[in-house]
């Protein structure tokens, strides 16, 4: 196996809507979808259609949502081994999409809160065979914990996306990781501080490398790129402009192609460029896992689009 996913899976129910409702007030929407998603669910899919082969190790819940999640793996070449069934109810996500693409998610977590260490424990031979580990934090933080401690005990280079950003998150474990990708709205609440400007956003991150150790800092800006910081390496990649439709999902979009390039051997500027231009082609569409497209569909795109 070429990617592990230790993580979340959630039905997400999707209204678009004209405008977000005010406090106490009543909108009619006017259309609404339900599909698959969850941050490690979805980042799992796209790797997987991008030809990675991903393992993915997760719980879902005992009601009617967990066969067709299962049933979902399975369709996209997910290996299902290590999706665990849990008493009680599924994880799921309501999220607001309005007209102008900005989204609004509740994530309600279900069998994903009860994904344990001793999960991660009895999964260790399947994660210590796979190349990369990527991780984000819908569930227990001690179970990512167990986690990132038996892949750096096996030598498996560990992906670390911290969302939903839990300011409890330990920087000990944060520099134990290979990649750590949070958003510029994440490294915000991690660092406990407003950053507005990307001098701002470079400072808190240098900050965030000196406390934690870490090897790699990828911050992801939206439509302005992403920022890649290391100890020596403060580098710019400028993302790819298009008319948006749904941002549902993009950073998961580019997690699950960044962790592909980065096991099918790019180097971390490529990865973190083709990332960006993934991430561009999911919300040309709407739904989350729904709008990932194929390694083939993403090609035809890329030539179409950038030419290249």
């Amino acid at each position: 196996m070429d990617i592990a996913v230790v993580g979340s899976n959630n039905v997400d129910l999707i209204t678009y809507i004209d405008r977000m409702p005010k406090l106490g007030e009543t909108l009619e929407a006017p259309d609404f979808e339900m599909g698959p998603g969850g941050k490690g669910a979805n980042q799992a899919v796209a790797a997987s259609r991008l030809g990675a082969q991903v393992r993915m190790v997760t719980r879902v819940g005992s009601d009617i949502f967990a066969a067709s999640t299962v049933k979902n793996f399975a369709d996209n070449g997910i290996d299902t081994e290590w999706v665990l069934e849990t008493d009680g109810p599924s994880g799921v996500a309501p999220i607001f999409v309005d007209k102008d693409s900005n989204n609004s998610i509740v994530i309600v977590k279900g069998a994903n809160g009860l994904l344990t260490p001793s999960d991660v424990e009895d999964a260790a031979e399947a994660i210590a065979a796979c190349k990369l580990l990527v991780l984000q934090l819908e569930i227990p933080l001690e179970t990512v914990y167990a986690a990132i401690d038996l892949a750096v005990e096996g030598g498996v280079p560990v992906l670390l996306n911290p969302a939903p950003a839990d300011p409890a998150l330990d920087m000990a474990y944060v520099g134990r990781c290979t990649y750590f990708v949070p958003n510029e709205t994440e490294l915000s609440l991690l660092v406990g501080q407003d950053l507005s400007s990307l001098d701002d956003i470079t400072e808190a991150g240098r900050e965030l490398l000196a406390k934690s150790e870490l090897e790699n800092l990828i911050v992801t800006l939206g439509s302005r790129g992403s920022l890649w910081l290391t100890e020596t390496e403060d580098v710019l990649i400028e993302a790819h402009s298009v008319a948006a439709v749904d941002s549902t999902g993009a950073g998961d979009a580019f997690i699950g192609c960044f962790a592909t390039r980065i096991v099918q051997g790019s180097d971390i500027p490529e990865a973190i460029a083709e990332a960006s231009l993934y991430a561009a082609n999911s919300v040309t569409k709407r739904g989350t896992q729904y709008s990932y497209a194929t390694a083939a569909e993403f090609e035809e795109w890329k030539t179409a689009t950038t030419g290249k």
